[in-house]
């Protein structure tokens, strides 16, 4: 077996022992939102030992009855926000990757696909629908209220997903193969480099109410219904502070994020290959 052989079996190895704890620990002793338990789960089977320890260290009730305490810190809520997002927009990333390229589209079309896709199983399905009780129980209604902070998260996500999955997989052709484990760690490396780039984006979010953070299913519910009487703040209320954002503070933020996607975009056709199939 070649070296890189050898490390992808002790990254899924890792991974899969990551999994295990997290799914066990959220069954059976912290009190995290069900939403968020999926959310944890998800981001767990594409990054492995790394949310093995930010959950450790952020969210693990570390002694009964102390979660909404614990994870009341901003920075332990901005970690609950872009673990929420990660959550829905890798996963759509994920599937629509995982049908292009077997369609064998150029790269630089795979991406438009995989944005498309990231960012409406985002919205759809982890924003809206599953946060749709906390907004009031109206889907409608939790779309209108998700779109902005989901879009401004997905730039986040892709400025760190494009580069490191366009590099890797015109250099390595079979990561192209979704069904090779080369593929599988390109898309846990993407994966990482999109959370990492997407977290100050949701401090941001969570600082100014404009996002939820971390939950606990004994303050606001298992599926939220609890929370009252903000909707967009979690356990820790104190995060939003009663905050409102300027619109020129909004445009300057989205701008940020737009420029973040687009030197993400610049950096993929600088040392990848758009065109490549």
């Amino acid at each position: 077996m070649s070296t890189t052989g050898i490390g992808l079996t002790i990254w899924f190895a890792a991974t899969a022992a990551s999994v295990a704890y997290i799914a066990y620990d959220l069954l059976t002793r912290t009190p995290e939102m069900k939403v968020m338990k999926w959310g944890w789960v998800l981001v767990a089977l594409y990054t492995g030992p790394f949310a093995f320890a930010v959950y450790w260290f952020s969210c693990r009730e570390p002694v009964p009855r102390t979660h909404e305490t614990f994870v009341a810190p901003l920075w332990k809520q901005a970690v609950g926000s872009t673990i929420h997002c990660v959550a829905g927009d890798a996963t759509g990333i994920i599937l629509a990757a995982s049908v292009t390229l077997m369609l064998g589209l150029p790269m630089g079309l795979d991406l438009v696909v995989e944005y498309a896709a990231g960012f409406t199983f985002g919205l759809l399905i982890f924003q809206a629908l599953f946060m749709k009780d906390v907004l009031g129980g109206s889907y409608v209604h939790a779309v209108r209220k998700t779109w902005l902070a989901e879009w401004l998260s997905m730039n986040a996500v892709m400025s760190g997903m494009i580069p490191a999955m366009v590099i890797l997989m015109t250099r390595h052709m079979n990561a192209m193969e979704p069904t090779s484990g080369r593929f599988w760690g390109v898309m846990s490396f993407a994966t990482l480099v999109g959370a990492v780039l997407a977290y100050p984006v949701n401090w941001w979010l969570v600082k100014h109410g404009l996002k939820h953070g971390m939950g606990t299913d004994r303050a606001l519910g298992k599926g939220g219904s609890g929370l009252d009487p903000h909707p967009m703040a979690m356990s820790a209320a104190h995060a939003s502070g009663g905050r409102t954002v300027s619109t020129g503070r909004l445009a300057l933020v989205a701008l940020l994020t737009l420029i973040m996607l687009g030197v993400g975009i610049a950096l993929a056709a600088r040392y990848g290959d758009l065109s490549m199939r």
